[in-house]
């Protein structure tokens, strides 16, 4: 199975707010999406965690 599931952190408060899947194969590399963050209240940068 190519796909692994995914924790998203926030960069600011370090809280794990979203969890989804990516594609290993096509994207080893680490993932960072700007989301919205209900614990900062606004939309911070999110990045993969382990």
């Amino acid at each position: 199975m190519p796909r692994d599931k995914i924790i998203l952190g926030c960069t600011e408060c370090k809280s794990r707010n979203y969890f989804t899947t990516k594609n290993k194969r096509l994207h080893p590399e680490r993932v960072e999406w700007k989301k919205y963050c209900p614990r900062c209240n606004k939309h911070q940068l999110h990045k993969e965690t382990k």
